[in-house]
């Protein structure tokens, strides 16, 4: 049985369902190509290839009341085929066809109503009670001395603690029964629903491959949002326009985002600020709001009309005129809308997608190669649809009366000493399943007259489950290090080490990234190369660690794409910035081949996030078993249904 590659979904004759066959052989549910092409979509969503007849469905009759259109009966509209017409006169480049004849309101404060079933007060009230036993199965602290034992008559300047925190997992990963042993078994333990804006480049660059490729990937996104999931679609380039509003992702829901996706044509400029203000606008002005909330933005080019790029007076490009003033504003408010940036192809700019992404809490991904798409996508959103902590914060007291700390060492995330340098913060944020953080804190350990062992930090945590709004704070055990008389050889934490080296090659990427900005690219390539070195003398390396063998080879890719100034343009930039936006939060990106099984490149990656990416694949390759992946994540409050 074939699938409808607009929906997704089988086709299958009879049942008040027609069906189109194009010229060149491919298939349609006809209520689906009648809808694309009613867009002004002449070529076939597959192969491009140019219909000489082209599907028209007519106006239908009103349904009855409630009823969604999907799947009325054929006998409901009056089908024809009609000649494809004369194509229209070449317009400027910068002239856009409107997306959907549909008025845009001047509040979008017609989100759809969430669905709050009975079910949630329950799970609200059965957490309240778990919350005093369990609350270290939701984030697990864990803390690490560079060495376990130090002499009590030496002081120590710079002495290093890890504090390493782990989230709670959601999802079953196996599948028990063994019969799809290959592909993850799907849990239905609730989840916290997601609002979630895509905001997507359609601008004449866009056209072919790149459109389909898109329009594809959006589809597995809508495939695998649960029915208390939101989604909003805006689509720019010279202007930008909202498809639809923030809907629920119910089958109605799908059936009207695939069809408003598959209508999008290309073509115009690319004006990146006005997608990002329409995007930040429907965030801002719903009525109603889930407890996860992320903007997906994705462009292959670079904004034509808000950014000038360097000048005499400004020499580099002000980013931030790029954003809203909701997700940039210095309250820390932008840190709740989070843009995850997606720069596709060779021509977009790296700089500004990175810099958007960073202001806001959010990743910067680099699409290489148009196939690996729908696979970058997929990871991100099984990042989001799982989030399991909010709001967390990290704090560091000092036990022992003469400990100072020195400093945090957190990458992107805010952090602050306090005057007294006795206690310090760290705004973490959201936290995915099984996501894991790591921070090094740095103090000085005074000497011991007699005793044998000194208190070093206690580490507290403090977060908000995004699907009660309780909020929990939980605390290490003090942190002690022993103090013999005479130690012998200190042997360096393995895990201290690891997360040393981490940052370490952060800080050789970053300055490497400055230096080739100069166009010093030798340099660039030195700094790398030296990085390397010195990480292979590390403990982590001689023990084979996993992170180190990574990071290793992340270097080393690096270094290859600055082998010309053309090479380091067309990707090495993309992909030095998309490994700092992952290194600096801790959190995995989709750079090169990092969304491949067998790359080394895949830090940060969970287990969910490795399950989407595994329905992806198999989606992409048609296999049977994969189509049964196509199913949603149940978000807190949908019920299976039976298929």
């Amino acid at each position: 049985m074939q699938t409808c590659s607009i929906c997704l979904t089988k086709m299958k004759q009879g049942g008040g369902h027609a069906i189109f066959t194009a010229e060149c052989s491919h298939s349609f549910h006809f209520h689906c190509i009648s809808s694309n092409v009613k867009h002004g979509n002449q070529l076939c969503p597959v192969c491009r290839a140019k219909w000489k007849e082209i599907p028209f469905q007519a106006p239908t009759l009103d349904p009855l009341p409630g009823r969604a259109s999907v799947g009325w009966p054929q006998t409901d509209a009056m089908m024809t085929v009609v000649h494809r017409l004369p194509p229209p006169p070449r317009r400027d480049r910068r002239h856009v066809v409107p997306l959907l004849q549909v008025p845009e309101p001047s509040v979008f404060n017609d989100d759809e109503s969430l669905d709050l079933q009975p079910a949630f007060a329950e799970r609200s009230s059965g957490n309240k009670i778990a919350a005093g036993h369990n609350a270290g199965k939701i984030v697990e602290i864990k803390t690490y001395p560079e060495v376990s034992a130090a002499s009590r008559s030496n002081s120590y300047d710079n002495f290093t603690v890890l504090v390493h925190l782990k989230a709670g997992a959601t999802v079953a990963r196996e599948n028990p029964r063994g019969n799809l042993a290959s592909l993850p078994q799907l849990s239905q333990t609730p989840r916290a629903p997601v609002d979630l804006v895509t905001v997507l480049d359609i601008s004449g660059s866009m056209a072919g491959t790149k459109l389909a490729l898109l329009k594809r990937a959006m589809g597995f996104v809508i495939q695998n949002l649960g029915s208390n999931d939101r989604l909003s679609v805006i689509a720019f380039s010279s202007t930008a326009r909202r498809l639809f509003s923030l809907r629920r992702m119910s089958d109605a829901g799908r059936q009207h985002a695939l069809q408003a996706v598959n209508s999008l044509v290309a073509n115009g400029g690319t004006n990146i600020a006005e997608g990002l203000r329409k995007g930040a606008k429907v965030m801002e002005e719903r009525r109603e709001k889930n407890p996860v909330a992320s903007i997906i933005l994705l462009s292959d080019g670079q904004d034509t009309y808000t950014v000038s790029g360097s000048s005499g007076n400004q020499p580099q490009p002000n980013y931030q005129l790029l954003l809203p003033l909701s997700i940039h504003g210095g309250d820390n408010a932008g840190f709740q809308i989070p843009v995850h940036a997606f720069g596709f192809g060779a021509d977009h700019d790296a700089s500004s997608m990175h810099s958007i992404s960073e202001i806001s809490g959010g990743t910067f991904s680099f699409i290489e190669t148009e196939a690996v798409i729908q696979d970058a996508f997929a990871q991100c959103i099984g990042g989001l649809l799982s989030v399991v902590v909010q709001e967390l914060q990290v704090g560091i007291e000092c036990m022992h009366p003469s400990i100072h700390l020195g400093s945090l060492k957190a990458g992107s995330y805010p952090s602050r000493v306090m005057a007294d340098t006795r206690s310090g913060f760290i705004d973490v944020g959201d936290l995915y399943a099984d996501e894991e953080r790591d921070f090094l804190v740095s103090i000085n350990v005074p000497a011991e007259s007699s005793m044998n062992q000194t208190s070093l930090l206690k580490v507290r945590c403090a977060y908000r489950d995004p699907i009660t709004k309780e909020m929990t704070t939980l605390e290490s055990a003090e942190i002690k290090l022993e103090r013999p008389e005479i130690s012998g050889e200190a042997v360096v934490s393995i895990e201290v080490d690891r997360q040393r080296n981490r940052l370490q090659a952060a800080e050789a990427m970053s300055q490497a990234r400055t230096v080739a900005e100069r166009g010093d690219l030798a340099g660039a390539a030195s700094i790398l190369e030296n990085c390397r070195r010195l990480l292979s003398e590390t403990v982590s390396a001689k023990s084979h660690d996993r992170l180190c063998i990574a990071l290793d080879a992340e270097l080393k890719e690096m270094q290859e794409r600055m082998a010309s100034r053309h090479v380091y343009e067309a990707s090495g930039r993309a992909y030095i910035l998309s490994g700092l936006s992952s290194h600096s939060w801790q959190r995995a990106t989709a750079r090169g081949d990092s969304t491949d099984g067998s790359s080394l490149v895949q830090s940060y990656q969970t287990p969910s996030m490795t399950e989407m990416l595994t329905r992806s694949q198999a989606t992409f390759l048609g296999s049977p078993s994969a189509q049964r992946l196509i199913q949603p994540l149940w978000s807190f409050g949908s019920q299976p249904k039976p298929r």
